[in-house]
């Protein structure tokens, strides 16, 4: 063969993904696309994502057709440079085909890993073998799954860490005082358990909180700070959710309060809704939920409000919100530090980085390459 030609694959989006349905083709055959283009959209069991190219050159071949179901790891499409024959496009196609086998070991993707630390057992995922590591906090009742679009994006040049904060996904229960001080003790205990000196931390709503307060604490463990659609910016916040999300105890209760998580409530397929009701049918969940919003979600609002500490932290700042965020309204990032590098993306709601996962990639690698050259 001549020239260059690459596979463009079904990715692996989190820990329990075996295959995903072509919904759209975003480019047409022939099209000229450069790194981080966004080339198909993809549905899983538990949401919709935009698949995004790695190399650039021609989309020389689109494989599947809307509507396959197509196993992680298998062919979607193929780039390749402009000169390579036609017939060598149809060798690789061919070849590969025949070779793939799904569920081999090499597509499987990383494996889930645990630490001790003063509260308990800490249940992690790490991805990529960069110098930079990068660690991802999620949202009040999330856990890592939710950086599933984030964490493979970030970690083709860096080290990236998602975390279950306790009292949440496969980490332990017990959150002692359950407010964002224990929390971000336990985050720095991690970095210390990992031996990472300096971090980008970056955390969603409750994790944006934690990370923050962390920060704030030890300011010299962290290189860069990102808050996506954070807590403790700002006094106002939907309780119907908070109290919704812990009262919940069916398909029917719960599927209503998570639509109010995305702008698309779409987006909240009956398996998201089924994985959430079996983690809080785990022991000690509910008690870990009732003790974090005790502290951190009063009746009156947020307790916890750090706005006008950040100023005085020599940390770069992304935020980025969700226009339609109906949990914390998009007005907080105008409480942030006039330094801080502010977006509130349009067709978003609370969780941007995961229905705008491009758009919030894209942000996030601007904003750490641009640390990393002003280091």
């Amino acid at each position: 063969m001549s020239g260059r030609i690459e596979k463009l694959g079904m990715p692996k989006w989190g820990l329990s993904m075996t295959e995903g349905r072509l919904v759209e083709w975003l480019v047409d055959e022939g099209a000229e696309i450069s790194p981080g283009d966004e080339v198909a959209e993809v549905e899983t069991d538990k949401l919709s994502g935009g698949v995004e190219v790695a190399v650039g050159g021609v989309l020389r071949r689109r494989v599947a057709a809307v509507g396959d179901i197509v196993p992680v790891g298998g062919l979607l499409g193929v780039i390749a440079d402009p000169d390579v024959p036609d017939a060598d496009v149809d060798a690789f196609v061919a070849e590969f085909q025949a070779a793939f086998v799904p569920g081999a070991d090499e597509e499987a993707g990383p494996a889930s890993e645990t630490v001790t630390v003063d509260a308990g057992t800490l249940h992690f995922l790490r991805q990529g073998e960069g110098e930079e590591p990068v660690v991802l906090l999620h949202g009040f009742g999330g856990d890592l799954e939710n950086w599933m679009f984030a964490a493979p994006a970030l970690a083709a040049e860096r080290t990236v860490y998602a975390l279950d904060l306790p009292g949440h996904g496969r980490s332990t229960k017990a959150v002692g005082a359950g407010d964002p001080d224990a929390l971000a003790s336990a985050v720095g205990q991690f970095l210390a358990a990992q031996q990472i000196e300096r971090a980008h931390l970056v955390g969603h709503s409750l994790g944006g909180l934690v990370a923050a307060t962390l920060a704030l604490s030890d300011p010299a463990r962290v290189r860069t700070l990102t808050l996506v659609a954070s807590a403790g910016l700002g006094p106002e916040i939907n309780r119907e959710y908070i109290e919704g999300f812990i009262a919940a105890k069916s398909r029917r209760e719960l599927k209503p309060v998570l639509e109010l998580l995305f702008a698309d409530p779409g987006q909240v397929t009956r398996r998201l809704v089924d994985d959430v009701l079996k983690y809080k049918r785990i022991d000690g969940v509910d008690e870990a939920l009732r003790a974090i919003a005790g502290q951190v979600f009063g009746p009156e609002g947020q307790r916890v409000l750090i706005a006008d500490r950040l100023p005085a932290l020599d940390v770069p700042i992304l935020a980025v919100w969700g226009a339609g965020d109906r949990i914390i309204p998009a007005a907080h990032a105008e409480n942030l530090p006039e330094a801080a590098d502010v977006h509130v993306l349009d067709g978003a709601g609370h969780s941007p980085h995961m229905e705008a996962a491009g758009e919030v990639n894209r942000l996030l690698e601007r904003f750490l390459a641009g640390a990393r050259a002003g280091a």
